[in-house]
């Protein structure tokens, strides 16, 4: 009798976590990052950076969105990856002077994405080039602005349920004339 409770703890013991993995895996279904497209929208935060003619430093942050596509390459644990997408980093604004200074910076931006996926949780590091276009207000009246081809790098993390992901990233966006433009956002991914 106390060898049949011992193995029935111990059944117990192996079974219920074994039960819950097998679950939890079935679930994830794409958590397993399968080759295919995928498309997804973050919100979150972007900051902008820059020295102002000559005196003036501007740091602000405002909110911030993103609409992005790509394909997924699965090599088992291993996810490689393309995606582009469009960035709205809103306009932040700051006084200078008595007047209100805003920087509206929006683009396009293509990557190669590297990650590896452990069950329903991967991480992720990406590359690419980021095309932008900034207009700078001064109280609502056109200041100029610029544009251009710059680098753009980002890390992230993911946590997959089926064929949806929620995702958390961290891009840096090396503009030409900029101290510092960043973006951490959330946001969730659809593969199909």
């Amino acid at each position: 009798m106390l060898t049949m409770k011992f193995e029935l703890d111990t059944l117990r013991r192996v079974a219920v976590p074994a039960v819950l993995a097998i679950t939890l895996l079935g679930l994830s279904g794409q958590g397993f990052a399968d080759s295919g497209f995928y498309v997804g929208g973050s919100v979150g935060s972007a900051t902008v950076s820059a020295e102002l003619e000559d005196s003036f430093d501007f740091d602000e942050n405002d909110f911030a969105w993103k609409a992005f596509g790509g394909y997924n390459f699965d090599l088992a644990v291993i996810d490689l990856g393309i995606e582009g997408g469009y960035v709205d980093m809103g306009g932040p604004s700051a006084t200078f002077l008595g007047e209100d200074v805003n920087v509206a910076l929006t683009g396009w931006d293509v990557f190669g994405l590297a990650g590896l996926q452990l069950g329903p949780i991967g991480v992720f590091a990406k590359a690419g080039y980021f095309k932008w276009d900034a207009d700078v207000r001064v109280s609502g009246s056109d200041a100029g602005g610029d544009d251009g081809n710059d680098l753009a790098y980002g890390i992230g993390a993911k946590f997959g349920i089926g064929s949806i992901d929620i995702r958390g990233e961290y891009e840096y966006f090396d503009v030409d004339g900029s101290n510092d433009v960043y973006m951490l956002s959330v946001g969730l991914v659809w593969t199909f």
